[in-house]
């Protein structure tokens, strides 16, 4: 693996899931393939699990760790040409490639503006880094993926299914303020690679990108949705159509212990309890949020070790 931006730089998913599973039964076996290697790790939005479970993967492998606050430090520019008499202070080529002396390998998180969709589909900080960057870069989530909390996702279904092709859902559900696409469109595109039903169901209006969901199966009907389900994943996303905008807050999208039936409860979280999920789903044993969230170490220590492996 050269780099870990999206879904498509795994070569082999189910090999990669599989490495992972056994990577925690033993995460300190690799430390010497990451000793004297330094992971920088470059936060342009806040994060809790991510940063945690990124540095604690890097250093299973022995790797030393970097971490700045991108915003609380200077601000990048990234447009070329620019005369820069405003208030950035440096450019992303001059930095990125300051930083790949300093890294053997860069990860960097990046949230969408939510009002340009077509600057937000760029990627345009992101791939500014694959671009000006001689290391290796790894996504913590950019504006329009997610896929280290795919990957995750992806090892926690493996883990937990006991059947060869299990249904499951990603619903909608609703929130208070206006969330990015990333982790639904991420979750999408590797449940695309395994052999899972997949459904997705949502209100109208809140339809995600095309490019992604292709031929994916989606029902308007929560309640139908979930039926016989084995997995749901509750995620919150603004619109896509009508890019970043909250068209509904419709409390009857809150998932319940009487719509999940005998399926497991996924999310990402941070989850706002009594919104996205009552409690009485998020306190049960068909909760498998934590198992998610320590899946998160291990989806990152993969894919550092397969990019070390590289080097």
């Amino acid at each position: 693996m050269k780099k870990y931006t999206n879904i498509k730089d795994i070569s082999n998913l189910q090999e990669t899931i599989k490495e992972a599973i056994l990577l925690k039964m033993n995460p300190f076996e690799f430390q010497e393939l990451g000793k004297n290697k330094t992971l920088v790790m470059l936060f342009f939005n806040a994060s809790l699990r991510t940063r945690l479970s990124t540095e604690k993967a890097a250093k299973n492998l022995g790797m030393n760790v970097m971490v700045l606050n991108v915003n609380d430090a200077w601000n990048l520019e990234f447009e070329d040409g620019t005369i820069m008499n405003a208030n950035t202070s440096e450019h992303i080529k001059e930095a990125a490639a300051v930083i790949s002396q300093y890294a053997d390998v860069i990860a960097v998180r990046a949230f969408p503006s939510l009002t340009d969709k077509q600057k937000d589909e760029s990627e345009f900080v992101m791939n500014s880094f694959i671009k000006y960057a001689t290391v290796p870069i790894v996504n913590m989530e950019s504006a329009t993926a997610h896929p280290l909390q795919a990957l995750a996702d992806a090892i926690t279904i493996t883990e937990l299914t006991e059947k060869s092709k299990p249904k499951v859902v990603l619903s909608w559900a609703p929130h208070p303020k206006a969330l990015p696409q990333a982790v639904a469109n991420s979750f999408v595109e590797i449940m695309q690679n395994m052999d899972v039903d997949l459904t997705i169901t949502h209100p109208e209006g809140y339809e995600l990108n095309e490019v992604i969901t292709k031929n994916t199966t989606i029902n308007h009907n929560q309640e139908d949705a979930l039926k016989d389900a084995d997995f749901v994943y509750v995620k919150n996303w603004s619109s896509y159509n009508d890019y970043g905008k909250v068209l509904s807050q419709d409390k009857n999208w809150m998932i319940t212990k009487s719509k999940l039936g005998d399926a497991k409860f996924m999310h990402c979280l941070p989850v706002r309890r009594n919104v996205i999920v009552e409690d009485a789903v998020l306190d049960s044993e068909q909760s498998v949020v934590m198992q998610q969230a320590n899946n998160r170490t291990f989806s990152a220590q993969i894919v550092l070790k397969q990019i070390l492996e590289k080097l």
